[in-house]
């Protein structure tokens, strides 16, 4: 794959994953196609059988097993999220006023909220129903077409707003579907959608459901430097490590984990501090107790993007650590272990950048502002395990649409993928 067929593919990925159950269906088809096959326990994973995965709910952990002993040769891990910051249905969401027929919604995560005003918005997600055997059914829903908009309040109305606009989520921002049309229900209309897919809804019970810009994803700029499209935190990086696993050659006992919920703490089955992962991994092992002993000889890299410094705003970053777009992958480095980085691992990470010709930058935080954080001290505490947090330079991170290089992920990629296939010990004593 060059880099061309790897950006089109990402473009059609992100297009795919407009949730983090959509994105698991579309790493899941990937894998398929590359002949992993889906498992329901880790327990009959064996050297030198082939790839496997395993999915729960907006999660997935994929596993190309190495050559020899994973006791003895260690795991090589490469972790990321697949929720990113939207606009989640309620509920009991249906709302009149003023003649229109609105959706009541809750933010999910650290959202810029102003760009999600005159946007073409689609809803999807998750829907559990009754079918008509009396059992509890699910499948996932995703409209693709515009059919809500949040308008703005016109200048006239409010000369202030571009000097002091604040939004209210709760009075301000509800999507209006349509002229109020009369009785309307969410889960009715869910239903017949259902139907129409030719799945035997009874009744919809429940779901998990968001609202995303219909934009589509591309590949802009004057020479195409960049890529544009909602979720590149953190789906850029669910791509780069899936194809890096996809590509890399089986010597090494190599791992992918795509966590939920990153963006409201990951605490939760599926997120990083769940079990999900710790479970899969002592279903790898021969006997109780030595997972402590793989994890000595493992390692795990976070991936997830990192601020690029803003031409307009250069004060917001340290002058000496302000990643730039399509300079390289970015190690990020915070002395409060928001960003779970230690020097063996990002010295490991420099030596398998430059074996791979790809530059590196570093980022960390202005010390007068604070700091966010990533799966990577989560999975570190959970593990006890090595941990690197790395990521790709990035504009305008959890606006409904972000920037990136379209140099900088296939370069992430490379690094990854030498990583995967690495033959030497990832560490060696004194």
């Amino acid at each position: 794959m060059d880099k061309e067929i790897f950006n089109q593919d990402l473009l059609e990925f992100l297009s795919e994953s407009t949730t983090s159950f959509h994105a698991v269906r579309a790493m899941s088809r990937r894998l398929r196609e590359a002949g992993f096959k889906a498992l329901e326990s880790s327990r009959d994973v064996a050297p030198g059988s082939g790839g496997v995965f395993f999915e729960q709910g907006g999660s997935l952990i994929a596993l190309r097993p190495g050559s020899g002993s994973l006791l003895d040769d260690g795991l090589r891990m490469v972790g990321a999220h697949t929720d990113s910051p939207c606009l989640m249905v309620k509920p009991q969401p249906e709302r009149r006023s003023q003649g229109y027929l609105q959706l009541s919604i809750e933010v999910y995560g650290g959202a810029l909220l102003n760009p999600w005003f005159d946007r073409d918005l689609s809803l999807a997600g998750r829907v559990s129903y009754e079918n008509t055997t009396g059992a509890v059914a699910t499948a996932l829903v995703d409209f693709r077409d515009p059919i809500a908009v949040i308008p703005s309040l016109a200048i006239h109305l409010d000369r202030e707003a571009n000097k002091n606009r604040t939004v209210n989520a709760q009075t301000q921002m509800s999507p209006i579907l349509s002229l109020d049309i009369g009785e309307f229900s969410l889960r009715e209309f869910l239903c017949e959608h259902l139907r129409d897919q030719n799945l035997d809804a009874k009744e919809v019970l429940d779901y998990e459901l968001c609202f995303y810009d219909t934009q589509a994803p591309a590949q802009i700029g004057l020479r195409g430097e960049f890529i544009a499209s909602a979720r590149l935190d953190n789906l850029l990086s669910c791509y780069t490590g899936l194809q890096a696993l996809l590509e890399a050659d089986g010597s090494q006992w190599s791992l992918l984990v795509c966590n939920d919920h990153e963006e409201v703490g990951s605490c939760s089955a599926t997120g990083a501090q769940g079990p999900m992962l710790q479970h899969f991994l002592q279903g790898l092992l021969p006997e109780q107790g030595v997972l402590p002993l793989l994890m000595q000889r493992s390692m795990m890299i976070s991936a997830d993007n990192a601020h690029a410094v803003h031409p307009s705003y250069p004060d917001k970053h340290d002058e000496h650590h302000g990643p730039k777009i399509n300079s390289g992958p970015v190690i990020k480095v915070n002395a409060s272990q928001r960003y779970a980085t230690s020097s063996d691992g990002a010295a490991l990470f420099r030596l398998l950048a430059r074996e791979a010709d790809v530059a590196v930058q570093s980022f960390a935080m202005r010390a007068d502002m604070a700091c966010g954080s990533t799966i990577g001290p989560i999975t570190a505490g959970e593990l006890g395990v090595t941990t690197l947090d790395i990521g790709v330079p990035t504009f305008a991170m959890h606006s409904i649409r972000e920037l990136a290089g379209s140099d900088d992920a296939w370069s992430l990629h490379r690094v990854l993928r030498a990583y995967f296939q690495q033959t030497a010990p990832l560490f060696s004593a004194g």
